[in-house]
Parts: C-alpha cells; structure tokens; sequence
C-alpha cells in the first residue's frame, strides 16, 4: 500500500487510559474531547491550523473559563483527531489510503484551509488522494471501504463519486495497462509470494489477467456502495457477462443459501467469507437477494441457469416476495434449456406441500419456457416430422423435453405424488417436442411401480400419454413384458414393434437382392488389385445383413406366437361380451391381414427382384412406398377400433 510522509518532528504523544498527552515540555492549555477520549494539548498549534478550533478557542478565552473544547462529531472519531492533532504539531505522519478519507473528511469539518496555512491538510490530503490513491486498484478499493464510517461527508466533498469512476474506469481496462507488473512480465517473486522490483519486495501482489480479476475485490465493498459501482459499470458498457458474474460472486460470498449443496470439501476454501455471512440476518440476506435479483441483466444466456435456479432455491428458504420469485423463475424459463437434472430438484420448503420436489414451480419453469418458445418462432406441430428432429431450432425443445422426462422420472417414486400433477407437467411439454417417448415411458413405469394403487382407468389414463409409435426397439421390448402396463397399451406395442420389424426385414431384403444382383454385372471382369478390398467389404456386409434378417424373422414368429396367445385369453375373457369379442376379432383379423399380405408383398419383392432390370426396381420400390402408406392407414384404423372397444 502507498503512503505519503508528512511531518517531521519526534514523536511526542503518549497515550494515558482515556486521555493523550503532548511531551513537549509546556503544560496544556487547552483539553479537547472527541467522544469518550480526552487530548491535552497546546492552543497555538491548533489555532495556527484549523479555523473551527481557532473560533472555539476564542470563545472560551472569552468567558475566561477553563478551555475545555467539546469535539464530538470529529468525522473519524478519536483516531482521526488524533493523525489531525501530530499534523498540527508537524510530527511524523503517514497517509495511507486506509486513512486519508477519514483525515480528508476531518480537515474539511475543521476548516484546515490554505487560507488558514500553506500546505494545510486539505491540500496535502487531495494531491495523496488524486496522484496516488485514485491511479490504484487496490488503494482505490480501500479508500471506498473506508467511506461507510464518513459516508455523508465523504459524499459532500465527492470521494465517493471518484473512488467508483476510477474503479469502473479500471474494471473496463486491461489490468495490464496499471498496477504493478503481470505474471509474463516478471516472473521474480519473494519466498512470500509478493513481486520483487530491483531485488525489493515491493508487497504487492501477482494480478490475475482474467476477466473476472476485479470480481474479489469488489465483494469487500458494503452493498450500498457496490451496487452504486455495477450501475457506474453498467453505464460504462462493461460486458453484461462480467456484471452478471460480478454479481454471482457477491450473492455467493454473503448468501449462505447458495452453497448448501455443496460438499464441506468444496466450502472449506470459504471459511473466511462466511464468517462474513454471519453478520447478516435472514432479513438482511433476503433484502440482499431481491437487489440482486433486480441488477441482474435481463439478456438470456448472460446469468448462468445454475446460478439462478440457486438464487431462486434460496429465495423460497428466505420467503422472498413473490415478484422476485416470480421473476427468477421468467430468467430460468427463458433459458432452461441450459439446465442440468440435479439443479432442478428444488426440495419443498413450505409446510402445506406434501411432495418431496417443488413440481408446481418446475411446472411454471416450463410454462415460461414453452411461451419463449412459441413467441420467438419455434417449432409448429404442423411441421412433418422428418423436418422437426432435423430442425436446428428444435434443438433446445428436445433438450427441454428430455430434462423434464428425466425429472418426472426422478420424482415419480414419491408417493405423495398426486396423479393430476405429474400429468399435468408430463403433458405439459408438446407431442412434436419428442422424437421418442423412451424417457417418458420410463418415467411412466417407476410412477405406476410406486403407485399400486392406482386404478385400472387412471392407468388407462395415465399411459395415453405415450405415443407407442416413438418408442424404440428396446423400449417395445420392456413393455410388452411389463404386467403394469394395461393390457391395450401392451397390444399396441406389440402391434407396432412388430410393424417395425416387417419393415426393417422389407429394407433388408431390398438390400440384400439389390446386392447380390450387383455381384453379377461385374463378374465378367476380374476386379483390380485396388477394389479386392472393396469386394471383400461388400461380402462381409452382404453375410452380416444376412444373419440380421434370420434373427428378425425369429423374433417376428415370437411376436406372431405372443399376438396368437394373448388373441386367445382376450377371446376367453370377452365370451360374456359379444361387443368387445367381435370387435376384438376383427382388429385381430385386420392385424393378420396385414401382416399376411406384408410377407406376401416381400416375397414377391424377393422372386421379382432378381428378373427386373434397374428401371423396373425403382418401380418396385415406389410400390413398396404406396404399401407402407396403406399399412399406417389400416394400422390407424386398427387403433381407431381398439379406442372404441
């Protein structure tokens, strides 16, 4: 830290209990009292420098009673008296940036003007504050801590004002262009890690070149005088980033609630700001809160999400008003694409809730999200959906929509769980939003495994949520095993995995004759030495596409064996329900129509395909298309019965 010599007599005051003595020889004549401490000095060293001491002085030689002069509104109390007493006595002094506000502050109260002496401390104490305070960083910042304890004074006479411009002014600046050497330029350091200029300790200490260098040093300020700093910042054009960061630090250090989840590991670096965090009161903490929440830029993707959803957990422990909840949870929404699955877990902390996780306020999350999303263009259901999973803006809606799955799964084993609200959020993201309802369906799964009580319709209910056609393979798979699924849900996956099946075997078997009728046309010739490789590649794929379609023609007759069992039990429970028997044989009949003519249609393709030349393949394959059209149309109607049953 600078400092600045005035003065230059020995020391000559000695401090007794309550009360400082001048050794100068003379006995006092004047006792001056500033609080609860006494000075016992001379009256002419006080006159010679200060006007307000020379009035009072007068006045009581005056009334010719004992000079006591009363100072108790002294701007720095008896420590600054104190420095302004050595002043006028020309003793060794020092001004520091730790002490030249309060000093400042005091010569302008005791009139210590030019007009008074030459180089009072008025002068002397603005050229330290302007010449050297102001042009540091760190000098800088611990004058404008000083000014809390002289705020009103120290705002009449503008140190306030400079102090924020000049830290504002350097926060937008390279770090590089003032202070004391970077790291890349000296890298000659003392063993207690302070810079060495010319083989001298100098005591200050390695700046950090990174944007975020100024973050630390700004948190020590009290918040009236920070926020007052962000907003000169702010008009200065200091990237948003960096402000929102700025901010994050601070709500960080003095807000206890934001690192509850965090390890003790993680925390034990930050023993010294909480002891910080102490001081405040949940009162305080949560009126810190709602400042923060309103300096925040307002731009998406500025604030990180996990920062906000912190600040928002935080503001429902502190029991925030209700804008500044409602307004945290619009920022999250606007940008909750960017969330993680562990940050949106927030616990109930009201007692009138019975559920483990705060699901109505994901819910609203979702609702601010979705109303961004429609209001800035996003993706229409009207939309095909080969277009919709290869739109670059869908991207953030599919993200979305696998987190909330992710979520309903993570909260579906409570019991306390209502049915309406994990409907209600479930349904809550749009259909076109899923390119598969994997995650929906398992989150479906674990609700009815922690719900056995539910009944059949709420089951029924519950699982026309999925889409059986956007589940994969694998999911199929699991579901027609699941006893918890009701039995339409299970034929209509068997129904479609099945559908599947026949038109992946239809593909390979277009695949496989198109590659062996390629093998013949270039057999005439014997291929050169640089596409052997290319033909050997070709066998392997042929002979792999080969074994493939013998496993899918194995599992189609497991399925046709599942389908002709379960086709039995339903016919033996419906015997009493001729409605439901009839309507059940004939979806079964269209079922096996189909599936029928599907393998008639492949066979055919088979025996055609090795006569056709290539022009009459490409027909062949337009006939394919117009047969895989007319299957989704009587696999529509299929489910059109089923419903009606």
């Amino acid at each position: 830290m600078a400092c600045m010599k005035l003065g230059s007599k020995a020391d000559a005051f000695q401090r007794r209990g309550q009360a400082w003595f001048c050794t100068t020889g003379l006995p006092s004549d004047v006792t001056v009292e500033v609080e609860e401490m006494s000075f016992h000095l001379h009256k002419f060293p006080l006159i010679s420098k200060s006007g307000i001491l020379e009035k009072l002085i007068a006045e009581k030689t005056d009334d010719q009673e004992e000079c006591i002069i009363k100072l108790h509104d002294v701007p720095g109390g008896p420590k600054a008296f104190e420095l302004v007493a050595r002043f006028c006595y020309g003793v060794k002094l020092e001004l520091t940036a730790s002490n030249v506000v309060c000093l400042r502050c005091a010569a302008e109260h005791l009139e210590m003007t030019e007009e008074i002496a030459e180089d009072n401390l008025i002068s002397q104490t603005e050229v330290f504050f302007n010449q050297v305070v102001l042009r540091s960083w760190r000098d800088s910042i611990k004058a404008l801590q000083t000014c809390d304890d002289v705020l009103s004074y120290a705002e009449d006479i503008h140190i306030v004002k400079r102090c924020i411009e000049s830290l504002a002014v350097k926060a937008c600046t390279d770090p590089n262009l003032f202070g004391w050497p970077m790291m890349e330029h000296s890298s000659r350091q003392s063993p207690g890690g302070s810079l060495l200029w010319n083989g001298i300790s100098t005591g200050a200490r390695l700046i950090n070149s990174s944007s975020d260098w100024w973050y630390e040093d700004v948190s020590s300020l009290s918040f009236p005088l920070y926020k007052r700093l962000i907003s000169v910042m702010e008009s200065r054009n200091v990237r948003e980033e960096n402000i929102a960061g700025s901010l994050a630090h601070y709500a960080k250090k003095y807000l206890p609630g934001l690192g509850r989840r965090h390890s003790f590991s993680e925390n034990n670096g930050r023993l010294a700001s909480l002891a910080l965090t102490n001081v405040l009161s949940d009162e305080e903490q949560k009126n810190l809160l709602e400042e923060i929440d309103k300096l925040l830029p307002g731009q998406k993707g500025v604030t990180s999400t996990k920062f906000l959803l912190g600040l928002l957990r935080t503001a429902m422990i502190l029991k925030a008003n209700p804008s500044c909840i409602s307004n945290l949870e619009r920022r999250i929404g606007m940008q909750l694409d960017q969330a993680s699955l562990d940050d949106l877990l927030m616990p109930n902390f009201s007692y009138t809730m019975e559920t483990l996780y705060n699901v109505e306020c994901i819910q609203r999350i979702l609702e601010h999200f979705l109303a961004m999303d429609q209001a800035t263009g996003g993706a229409s259901p009207l939309i095909d959906d080969e277009q919709l999973i290869g739109s670059p803006s869908l991207t953030p809606l599919t993200t979305v929509s696998k987190l909330i799955d992710g979520f309903l799964a993570e909260v579906a084993p409570d019991v306390n769980l209502k049915l309406p609200k994990f409907e209600s959020l479930a349904a809550a993201v749009p259909e076109y939003a899923r390119p598969l309802d994997d995650g929906l369906y398992r989150a479906i799964d674990i609700y009815l495994k922690a719900h056995p009580w539910l009944t059949d319709s709420e089951r029924e209910q519950l699982c026309r949520l999925l889409d059986c056609q956007k589940l994969s393979l694998e999911a199929c798979t699991h579901a027609a095993q699941n006893e918890r699924l009701p039995l339409r849900v299970v034929v209509q996956v068997l129904f479609f995995e099945q559908l599947q099946l026949r038109t992946s075997i239809a593909g390979c078997f277009l695949v496989s004759e198109n590659l062996d009728g390629s093998m013949p046309l270039r057999s005439g010739a014997l291929p050169a030495s640089g596409d052997a490789g290319g033909w050997a590649t070709t066998v392997r794929e042929n002979q792999v596409l080969k074994v493939g379609m013998d496993s899918m023609r194995l599992r189609v007759s497991e399925l046709e064996k599942e389908c002709s069992n379960m086709r039995q039990e339903i016919e033996k429970l419906g015997r009493g329900k001729s409605g439901w028997s009839s309507v059940s044989k004939f979806g079964f009949k269209i079922k096996s129509q189909m599936c029928s003519a599907q393998e008639s249609s492949v066979n055919d393709q088979k025996s055609v395909t090795g006569k056709l030349g290539k022009q009459q393949q490409l027909k062949l394959t337009k006939h394919r298309k117009q047969l895989s059209i007319e299957e989704r149309k009587e696999a529509g109607h299929y489910l059109n019965l089923e419903n009606g049953m």
